[in-house]
């Protein structure tokens, strides 16, 4: 028996199939639309007063909390961590990736100095195992997507930063150790000012700007490698600029729950220096920095041009912060 298609049959079906692949594309683009507008928001802030483990809560405790909730944070928000994703729309996205940039890279400043400096009562003194074995994990590649994920390594590091919470306030376990003292602060807020200073100049190279070669000012004893540029112009590409200006927001957002912390665990050192008033004071400053965003897209316009520059904006808070860090690393350091 033979079966022959009528005249138009054949058609029919390849359109009535095309109609079909044509919806589920259109469904699936939709859902990438919306899942793109759901993930392309930055977390909410936390309270650091947080319990410890063992519902003790000892010199220390606000710290190591605090970055415990921020890796917490950066992979289970909306979306999970992005910064490695291969498929749509993770993969489309590069605001929240550079925002979980900006954080990783606080979180690794504040481990290399709660395992170097921190927890150790002396430069001979051994390092806590756990902040090491953390540390490690936070200098992991932060867009690997497999052999290991980014987000197991990170994962791995918050677990060890908790071992050391939960073991910090155990009286039992007194090899794990928080030493609140001012040398141990000014190390860190060495490696904040450091990281602000960068972000400040790469921010305001969005207009572009001329640079003179400082880099042996002051010692005429001072050597480079290679000679310097004495003259260059620096500028962000328009490409970029949105990039450097979320990684900005990060750092700033997990500055904000770092020096909220500090203020907690080094109390009596800022009280002993007159210094509360200062570490209060990068607070207000990096507050700005977390203001709603209400221009659809980061505009890069001149200086004083019609077109606003969010980035110069974004400068002025982190500028204004860094001073204040300087101001106070002077007062601890004195007597």
């Amino acid at each position: 028996m033979r079966w022959t298609l009528r005249p138009g049959e054949d058609t029919g079906a390849a359109a009535l199939a095309a109609r079909v692949g044509g919806a589920l594309v259109g469904v699936y683009l939709l859902g990438v639309l919306f899942f793109w507008w759901w993930w392309d928001s930055e977390p909410d802030a936390f309270d650091v007063a947080v319990e410890t483990p063992s519902g003790i809560v000892v010199t220390g405790s606000h710290t190591a909390a605090a970055m415990t909730r921020m890796g917490q944070t950066l992979l289970d928000k909306r979306g999970g961590y992005l910064s490695n994703d291969l498929f749509p729309p993770g993969v489309w996205m590069d605001n929240v990736p550079s925002w979980e940039f900006g954080v990783v890279v606080q979180m690794r400043d504040m481990s290399r100095v709660l395992r170097a400096d921190l927890s150790r009562s002396q430069s001979q003194s051994t390092e806590d195992p756990d902040l090491s074995l953390a540390e490690a994990k936070f200098f992991f590649n932060n867009s690997s997507w497999i052999f290991p994920r980014t987000e197991d390594e990170y994962g791995d590091g918050v677990d060890y930063l908790e071992s050391y919470l939960a073991r910090l306030s155990d009286s039992e376990q007194p090899d794990a150790q928080f030493y609140a003292r001012a040398d141990n602060l000014r190390a860190w807020l060495i490696a904040v000012e450091t990281r602000l200073g960068s972000l400040s100049q790469r921010l305001s190279a969005s207009v572009g700007k001329r640079q003179l070669d400082m880099a042996l000012s002051g010692d005429p004893a001072a050597r480079q490698s290679t000679p310097g540029v004495g003259d260059s112009q620096l500028k962000t590409s328009w490409f970029e600029i949105d990039d450097v200006f979320y990684e900005a927001r990060g750092q700033a957002w997990a500055l904000l729950h770092l020096l909220e912390a500090v203020e907690r665990d080094f109390g009596p050192v800022l009280d002993d220096k007159n210094a509360r008033v200062s570490l209060q004071q990068i607070v207000r400053e990096l507050e700005g920095t977390q203001e709603t965003i209400w221009s659809p897209m980061i505009l890069n316009g001149t200086g004083f041009g019609f077109v606003a520059n969010h980035s110069l904006v974004m400068a002025s808070y982190i500028s204004r912060a860094n001073a204040a860090i300087i101001d106070l690393r002077a007062l601890l350091a004195q007597g």
